[in-house]
């Protein structure tokens, strides 16, 4: 995802799921079946760009491995807490793992 528009449509529309390493939110998108969809914001509070760009990567992959278990159609913005800073990449697979299986069953 990249338009603002987007963003704010998961925002308004879609159903916040928290974690301990970032807060979800999820919308079901109708139509014909598409590959999942995916954004990322980071803030500034989080550190300096280098830090906010490896948060971006280590999310991006933990999502990578657990897509299989996503249905399509969805669209899914992540938004990163403080905790991810300090947390395993196997902590991150499973909490997205975790997060999936909460989507489908929403």
């Amino acid at each position: 995802m990249v338009r603002s528009s987007e963003f704010r449509t998961i925002y308004e529309s879609g159903v916040r799921m928290t974690s301990r390493y970032f807060a979800a939110f999820c919308l079901a998108q109708p139509g014909e079946a598409t590959a999942s969809r995916f954004g990322f914001t980071v803030p500034r509070a989080l550190g300096r760009s280098v830090a906010r760009n490896r948060i971006k990567r280590r999310l991006r992959e933990a999502v990578r491995t657990q897509i299989d278990s996503l249905p399509l159609n969805w669209a899914i913005v992540f938004n990163p807490r403080r905790a991810v800073l300090d947390a395993s990449f196997e902590d991150l697979c499973r909490e997205v793992g975790r997060l999936f299986a909460r989507c489908k069953q929403s």
